[in-house]
C-alpha cells in the first residue's frame, strides 16, 4: 500500500504491542505532533488486519477513540465487580481467630485513597488525557481501594452489631464516592476541557470528605453503643422539648378579646392552638410526664458514663460484655420509642389507656437495664438511683392518669356521636 509523501503519524500495531511511530516528523509519548495534510489535521491509524499478515488497514481516529473508550469502559467494569465482590465478603465478620486490624491502619489506608483521587484530580487539570494515563491510573486507584477494604475486614474482628454497622456505613461512603469519580473518568475521555473543569475537582472533594470521615468513626464496641446511646438521649431531649411546649386552655373571653384586636385566619389559627388548649388535668398529666422524661434522661446519662468505663474491658476473643451492651442499647431504644408515643399521647384528648401502657413498659425496660447493669458489675450506684427516681417518677404519672375526672373525660370523648 502506497503512502502519500505529506507528514502524517502512523500507529502500527503488532501483535505483542503497539508500536507508535511518525513519517517525516519525530513523534514521542510525551509530545504527540499532530501531522497536518492541507489545512486540516490529519490522524491516520495503520492497522495490521491480521496479526500473522502484512495487509494493513487505515481507520480514522475517531474510531480509534470509540475503540480506546470501550477498553476503558471494559477496564473500569472489570474493577467494580471486584471491589463488589469484596463487599459481599464485607457483610461478614471475619472470625475471632483472625488478628484484628487497628482502625488507625485503616485511617491510614483511607489517606492513601485519597492521595490517589488528588492525583486523578491532577491528571484531568489538563488540555487532554490519554486513555493510557486514565487506564493506569484506575488501576492503581482500585488496587489501593482494594487495600482498604480488606483492612476494614479486619478491623471487624469481634465486631458487633452496632459497630459493624459504624464501619460499614463509612466504608459505603468512600467507595460510593470512589465510584462516582472512577465513572466520571472514564465518562469524560474524549470530552472537551469545560466538561471535567467542575466533575472532576468535586468528586475528587467527595473521596476526600468521606476518607477525612473514617477518623471519627468508632474503633470500638463500647464506643459505637456509647454513641448510639447518645443518640437515643438526644431524640428524647427533642420530645421533652415538644412537651415543654404544650399550655392550658385559656379564658374563652380573653380569646375574644384578642380576636377583636388582631384579626387571624382560621386555619392558621388552628395549627398554633395545637397543644395550646389542655384542661387543668391534662396539663397535670404533662406535667408529670415531662417530669418522666426528665428522669429518663438523668438514667440515659448515667448508662453512658458507666458503658465508657467498660472500654477496657472490651475483648475480641470474648463477646459476652458485647453482647450485654447490645442488649442495653435495644433496651434503651425501647424506652425511647415509649417516649415518643408518650408525648403524641399527651396532645388532647389525651388517650389514658395508652399512657398507662407506655408506663408499663418504661418501668419494665428501667428493671431490665438495672439486671443487666448488675451482670456486668462495677459501681452502679449513681445509675441505680436515677433508675429509682425514674420509677417513682413513673408511678406518679400513673396516678395522675386514674384521676376519676381524667377518666371521665376520656369516657365522654369516647361516647360522642361523630354522626351528628
Amino acid at each position: 500500500m502506497s503512502v502519500p509523501n505529506i507528514p502524517f503519524r502512523i500507529s502500527l500495531y503488532t501483535k505483542k504491542r503497539i508500536q507508535r511511530v511518525h513519517l517525516n516528523v519525530v513523534w514521542t509519548k510525551e509530545k504527540p505532533v499532530r501531522a497536518e495534510s492541507g489545512h486540516r489535521p490529519t490522524l491516520l491509524f495503520i492497522k495490521p488486519q491480521n496479526p500473522e499478515s502484512s495487509e494493513l488497514f487505515v481507520s480514522s481516529s475517531a474510531e480509534m477513540g470509540r475503540a480506546e473508550k470501550e477498553q476503558l469502559n471494559r477496564t473500569l467494569s472489570q474493577h467494580l465487580n471486584t471491589i463488589h465482590e469484596i463487599l459481599e465478603v464485607l457483610d461478614q465478620n471475619p472470625p475471632s481467630t483472625v488478628e484484628k486490624v487497628s482502625w488507625e491502619d485503616v485511617v491510614q489506608m483511607g489517606n492513601q485513597v485519597s492521595k490517589q483521587a488528588t492525583i486523578v484530580g491532577m491528571i484531568w487539570s489538563g488540555e487532554r488525557v490519554e486513555a493510557r494515563v486514565i487506564e493506569e491510573n484506575m488501576t492503581a486507584y482500585f488496587n489501593m481501594l482494594q487495600s482498604f477494604l480488606l483492612l476494614s475486614h479486619g478491623s471487624m474482628v469481634g465486631a458487633g452489631p452496632t459497630l459493624s454497622s459504624c464501619v460499614h456505613a463509612s466504608v459505603k461512603q468512600v467507595v460510593d464516592s470512589s465510584f462516582k469519580l472512577m465513572k466520571e473518568s472514564v465518562s469524560l475521555y474524549g470530552a472537551v476541557n469545560k466538561d471535567w473543569k467542575s466533575s472532576i475537582p468535586q468528586l475528587a472533594g467527595a473521596v476526600w470528605e468521606a476518607c477525612s470521615a473514617l477518623k471519627k468513626t468508632p474503633a470500638a464496641n463500647v464506643t459505637a453503643i456509647g454513641r448510639a446511646v447518645t443518640q437515643v438521649a438526644v431524640t428524647m431531649k427533642d420530645v421533652l422539648r415538644e412537651m415543654k411546649e404544650l399550655k392550658p386552655a385559656t379564658d374563652p373571653t380573653d380569646d375574644e378579646a384578642e380576636a377583636e384586636i388582631e384579626p387571624h385566619d382560621d386555619e392558621t389559627s388552628s395549627d398554633s392552638d395545637l397543644g395550646n388548649d389542655l384542661s387543668p388535668e391534662e396539663m397535670k398529666v404533662a406535667e408529670l410526664a415531662i417530669d418522666a422524661v426528665s428522669e429518663t434522661l438523668v438514667v440515659m446519662k448515667e448508662l453512658i458514663r458507666t458503658i465508657t468505663g467498660l472500654l477496657k474491658r472490651e475483648n475480641p476473643n470474648d463477646s459476652s460484655l458485647v453482647d450485654s451492651l447490645e442488649k442495653l442499647l435495644k433496651m434503651c431504644q425501647g424506652i425511647g420509642e415509649q417516649i415518643d408515643e408518650l408525648g403524641a399521647c399527651l396532645y388532647p384528648p389525651q388517650e389514658v389507656s395508652t399512657i398507662k401502657t407506655i408506663v408499663e413498659k418504661m418501668s419494665s425496660l428501667a428493671d431490665d437495664m438495672k439486671a443487666e447493669l448488675q451482670s456486668l458489675g462495677g459501681n452502679l450506684e449513681a445509675f441505680i438511683q436515677a433508675c429509682d427516681c425514674l420509677k417513682s417518677s413513673l408511678r406518679r404519672l400513673d396516678s395522675a392518669v386514674d384521676c376519676p375526672t381524667t377518666v371521665d373525660l376520656e369516657n365522654r370523648v369516647q361516647k360522642i356521636d361523630l354522626n351528628n
